[in-house]
């Protein structure tokens, strides 16, 4: 019988903007019941915070972190636990509030595992609708139809220098109304609104493969609860995770059953 690939998602803790949002358990755990109902081949695992015992990482094939960011961010403390598993060649993906580290060791780190972050300073964290009219090919991008979603989509991210290596995977042009906010670590800066003046494109998903053959995907997107509702967003981030542990992802992309409002709820 076939290994099984292994996935563990790292929560951090929920409820840090009030009921319904940065529910990061909950979506841990529905994330990893939808994957382990719907694709086969694949266990998918939760750990509440980091874990303390390293052993939960033992044959895993991704690491999928969907926590809190900044000063905070969970990663911080085991920094140089986390390069020794990626150098094993193991996946890391980073989703919303968790692709935001401090400059210095952290975001360098970042620039290395999954190619971008959320730098202070550089990138901003509006709430705004963002609308996803076509992708690139990619295997994340597979069965994605267009679609547009309100959420907190961080953009302006700090990525590699000239790219190198990534591949934007969700990308749009923020409109002008999502900087009206006066300038601030997460609220605007010249160099963001030159962007956005320019209607440069925006990168909210992103992936990279790395020399020691693991992959990294960052997701900006995922504020509230309710959003993996829609399909397509819901689509795009199982697709990211699969890609992640270096799984096949089918033509049609991951498709899953669209949960009630009352199902989702059910998680918190």
């Amino acid at each position: 019988m076939a290994k099984k690939s292994r996935i563990v998602m790292v929560a951090g803790s929920g409820s840090s903007h009030g009921s319904g949002a940065h529910e990061h358990p909950a979506g841990c755990a529905f994330l990893s019941e939808q994957l382990n109902k719907n694709v086969e081949g694949v266990t998918a695992a939760v750990s509440q915070g980091w874990p303390e015992d390293p052993a939960i990482f033992t044959d895993t094939d991704a690491i999928i972190v969907y926590s809190g960011g900044g000063e905070k961010h969970l990663s911080i403390p085991h920094l140089d636990q986390i390069g020794e598993l990626m150098a094993q060649g193991i996946g890391l993906a980073m989703l919303h509030f968790a692709v935001e580290v401090p400059k210095g060791k952290p975001g360098n780190c970042f620039l290395d595992w999954i190619g971008g972050y959320f730098e202070p300073g550089l990138s901003v964290n509006p709430y705004w609708v963002a609308t996803f009219a076509e992708f690139p090919e990619h295997p994340i991008t597979r069965g994605m139809e267009p679609f547009s979603l309100e959420d907190e989509w961080y953009y302006h991210m700090r990525f590699r220098e000239n790219m190198q290596g990534v591949k934007p995977v969700l990308s749009t042009i923020a409109p002008a109304s999502t900087l009206e906010r006066p300038d601030g670590p997460h609220s605007g800066n010249p160099h963001v609104r030159a962007s956005v003046a320019k209607g440069e494109p925006q990168h909210l998903g992103w992936c990279v493969e790395r020399p020691d053959g693991g992959r990294g995907f960052g997701f900006t997107g995922g504020h509230y609860h309710q959003n993996w509702r829609n399909d397509q967003f819901r689509k795009l981030v199982l697709n990211g995770i699969v890609w992640t542990a270096k799984m096949e992802v089918p033509e049609e992309g991951i498709s899953t059953p669209t949960p009630t409002e009352t199902e989702l709820d059910a998680y918190l």
